[in-house]
């Protein structure tokens, strides 16, 4: 394995993994609803919580290693080639498209439970009544575990799509010619015959041809 492809894996899982830690410290750490006080009936107020400061930076993260594992993949409708199998690209063409759908998905639930975590003195009317909102359980942990699947989905697919390429450059290079592949042999001669009867000129022809 190339030293630039352990280079991105370990750079793109450092980040998958701390988008994932501070999702989870986010979920431990967001405002909840017995934390909010009520001063008046239209008044909400909300605590300070890290938790904003958590999302924010699991966002961020997710978002760099979706994008250098992109940028060091390219085009995977291009790197399809001639000796690399069609499943193996299908795998990885599905692995692509769930990747993306999944950093989407965890992406908007982190800047969304960020941004909740940051009201302060906010309430809306319906019906007459005052709400104040606060994050559901379980929409900063949803959003680190969708972190997760997404970058493994992601280095998956670019192992798959380096594998193959390196294995079209191998088949692809020249092969130098080998000495042991040129056989070497003796020249052949026709057999002589030992036992054959000598021939005999007659003598007239003998002068005739020596005197023309």
């Amino acid at each position: 394995m190339e030293r630039r492809v352990i280079i991105v894996c370990c750079v793109v899982g450092f980040l998958g993994l701390l988008s994932a830690a501070t999702g989870f410290a986010a979920e431990a750490k967001r405002i909840k609803g017995s934390q909010v006080l009520f001063p008046s009936p239209s008044i909400c107020v909300y605590p300070r919580s890290p938790a904003l400061v958590l999302g924010l930076t699991a966002a961020v993260s997710l978002m760099i290693a979706q994008i250098i594992i992109n940028v060091a993949t390219g085009c995977i409708c291009c790197r399809k080639g001639s000796h690399q199998s069609s499943s193996s690209w299908s795998v990885a063409l599905v692995c692509f498209v769930v990747s993306w759908f999944t950093f989407v998905i965890a992406f908007l639930l982190l800047l969304t439970g960020a941004a909740l975590n940051d009201q302060h003195g906010e309430e809306n009317l319906y019906f007459g009544n005052y709400y104040c909102y606060v994050v559901k359980p379980g929409v900063f942990a949803g959003a680190a575990v969708l972190s997760l699947a997404s970058v493994t989905l992601g280095i998956f697919y670019y192992l798959t799509l380096t594998s193959g390429k390196d294995r079209n450059e191998t088949w692809g290079a020249p092969v130098p010619p080998s000495r042991g592949a040129i056989a070497m042999g003796q020249p052949q001669f026709p057999p002589q015959n030992a036992e054959a009867p000598p021939v005999f000129v007659h003598e007239d022809t003998y002068m005739r041809r020596q005197f023309t």
